[in-house]
């Protein structure tokens, strides 16, 4: 038998193999930029991004529904605010995955740490 082929060393061997993996998936956390992977997460994920979009193109058309029956303006109110509501809904989309910071927000760069250091 060699060196390492013994059973004793078997603890060792699992140890090494333990810190190898432990490697692998940083590396990977940090290269996928440490978004959710799996099944559930997803899912969980694109329903709520859905909503996102989705409520801001329901309530753009919504108040420009409303702004066409007190003004009697109709169809563009319902237009003008229909297609704000589309903008809105894809800024909400954008910064709740984090693609966008928030108004006014000094949040660092992916990456970077409170200093701005990578």
């Amino acid at each position: 038998m060699a060196d390492g082929d013994e059973p004793g060393d078997l603890d060792g061997r699992r140890r090494e193999l333990e810190a190898v993996l432990a490697a692998r998936r940083q590396k990977e956390a940090e290269r996928s930029g440490g978004a959710k992977t799996g099944g559930t997460g997803s899912f969980a994920d694109a329903l709520r991004l859905s909503s996102e979009f989705i409520a801001g193109v329901v309530v753009g058309a919504a108040l420009g529904w409303f702004v066409d029956e007190m003004a009697g303006t109709t169809p563009w109110g319902l237009i003008v605010f229909l297609l704000l509501g589309f903008g809105a809904g894809i800024l909400n989309v954008l910064r709740s995955a984090g693609l966008v910071a928030e108004f006014g927000s000094k949040a660092p760069k992916k990456g970077e740490d409170d200093q701005g250091r990578e």
